[in-house]
Formats: structure tokens, C-alpha cells, sequence
């Protein structure tokens, strides 16, 4: 296990690294290198998983309270991801449920683009991320989504019978230059940009609780066997309050992906 050791000086050099596809010319001797140059140099495309959960695998309790799972680390290190990356998403459960900030405040560095996956335009333009003054705020609706009035940039994709394709969400946030992406959450939209094949690393942080019963971090589809699991490469660290694995998951050619899979991002994802 590799303990994390953030120093200022360290943390400026990469944030510097933001898109810069330099991550080969740090020595990643450093166990804050090795797990952070990786997001702070990717190509584009990129796309990163995070979850924090208990030690039982929960992220909230059945009532929905999520509110300190996570160690002040384990905030730390979520927080240098989003500094890391140009946009974080989120479903619209998160966001009802949470009714999260998403931004760096627990670091230096700049906030990225808020995108919520909003299919049915359910929220109501009330919630704290459209109020705060904050980065900018892109949501994400089916083109049959009834027109509503929101302090955001509405995004607005062609729904399949399933929902949204997460091809089609990255295709357009890339087109709008946000190619280093984020996904926090809710369960549900973690899983479906895994199924697609589009995630890159996964991370998940683990704190010392124990919750007993409540929603899980990742709803992936049910398997029979073991030995269909997922058994991705990874990295444990030591980030203090909080563990991390970092699993490095198969990349895939997105055209390719595109072809072979229809994973849809659903109401409530």
C-alpha cells in the first residue's frame, strides 16, 4: 500500500500538469504522482469513475443520508479529482437526494463544469448548484424533455428506449471542449458509463464504517458467476482518513463500443 503525501509544491506542479500529456515526464516514484498525473495529463476522452463508500460497500444510509462517509482524505482526494478534470457528472438522483456543491473547496485549484443527467427535467431550478455562484451548470435532457427555465446551459440529446447514451452525452460535452470527465455519481450512472466500456480508471474510497444496509456504490447488471466478475488491475493507497483503490479498467475504442454495446443513462440515473 502506497500512503499518500500531498505537499503544495507538489499539488502545483500538477495542476500545471492540466492537459498537458506530460504525465510520462514526471517520476511517479511518488505515490501522489503515480495516482494523480494520470488524470491531470490524460488525452482526451478520458474518463474517470469515483465512488467513496463504507466498509460494508454502502453509500448512504436507507433514508438517503450520505453526508460524511467519506473521511476529511477521502474529501481531499475527490476534490483533486474534480480540480483535475474539465467536468463532473452526476444524475439527477444525485442531485435530489444530495443536492451537492461539486466543487474544489477543499483544495486549490479551479471548479470544473457542473453537468447533472436530467432526463425528464425534473429538477426544479431551485437547487443549490443553479443558486451558488459557482461554475457553470450544463444539464443534460432528452430532446423531448419539456422546456423549463434554469440558470444553465441545456444539453439536449435524442433518448433511445432505454434513455441517454452515454456515448452521446460524452460526443456532445466533448464537442463543447470537455474532454477530461468525472463521474460521481448517482449508482446507476456510474454503472451505465462502465457498461458502455467508457471509463477509464475507477476509484473507489474506503472509510472506516460501517452502515449495515443502504444503497451500494456501483449498480452494475446482475452476474451468475465469479468468474464473469470484473477484475480490474489496481493500486491501493493509504490517503490517511481513507483507502483508495485505483483500478486501471480495459479502455475501448468508443466507436467500437459504440457498435457492441447499448447502454442507456435512465430516468433517475
Amino acid at each position: 500500500m502506497r500512503k499518500i503525501d500531498m505537499t503544495d509544491q507538489l499539488w502545483a506542479r500538477l495542476l500545471a500538469m492540466r492537459g498537458s500529456a506530460c504525465a510520462s515526464a514526471m517520476d511517479d516514484g511518488d505515490p501522489a504522482v503515480a495516482l494523480y498525473a494520470p488524470i491531470a495529463a490524460a488525452p482526451a476522452g478520458f474518463v474517470l469513475a469515483q465512488v467513496g463508500q463504507s466498509l460494508d460497500g454502502r453509500v448512504a444510509t436507507p433514508s438517503g443520508d450520505a453526508r460524511d462517509i467519506s473521511g476529511p482524505d477521502g474529501i481531499a482526494h475527490l476534490h483533486r479529482c474534480r480540480a483535475l478534470v474539465e467536468a463532473v457528472i452526476v444524475g439527477v438522483g444525485t442531485v435530489k437526494m444530495d443536492d451537492p456543491r461539486l466543487s474544489v473547496r477543499a483544495v486549490k485549484g479551479p471548479n470544473p463544469v457542473r453537468v447533472v443527467i436530467d432526463c425528464h427535467a425534473e429538477l426544479t431550478g431551485e437547487e443549490r448548484l443553479f443558486r451558488d455562484g459557482g461554475a457553470p451548470v450544463i444539464l443534460v435532457q432528452g430532446d423531448d424533455a419539456p422546456a423549463k427555465s434554469y440558470k444553465a446551459d441545456i444539453l439536449r440529446v435524442r433518448p433511445g428506449e432505454g434513455g441517454l447514451d452515454p456515448h452521446d452525452i460524452l460526443d456532445a460535452l466533448s464537442a463543447r471542449g470537455l474532454t477530461r470527465i468525472l463521474v460521481e455519481g448517482g449508482a446507476r450512472t456510474i454503472a451505465r458509463f462502465m457498461e458502455a466500456g467508457l471509463v477509464d480508471r475507477l476509484h473507489v474510497a474506503i472509510a472506516p464504517l460501517i452502515i449495515g444496509s443502504g444503497p451500494a456504490g456501483i449498480a452494475l447488471s446482475p452476474i451468475e458467476r465469479l468468474s464473469s466478475a470484473c477484475r480490474p488491475e489496481a493500486r491501493v493507497y493509504a490517503l490517511g482518513s481513507d483507502i483508495l483503490f485505483d483500478c486501471a479498467l480495459k479502455p475501448s475504442d468508443r466507436s467500437a463500443s459504440r457498435e457492441s454495446q447499448d447502454v442507456r443513462v435512465a430516468d433517475h440515473a
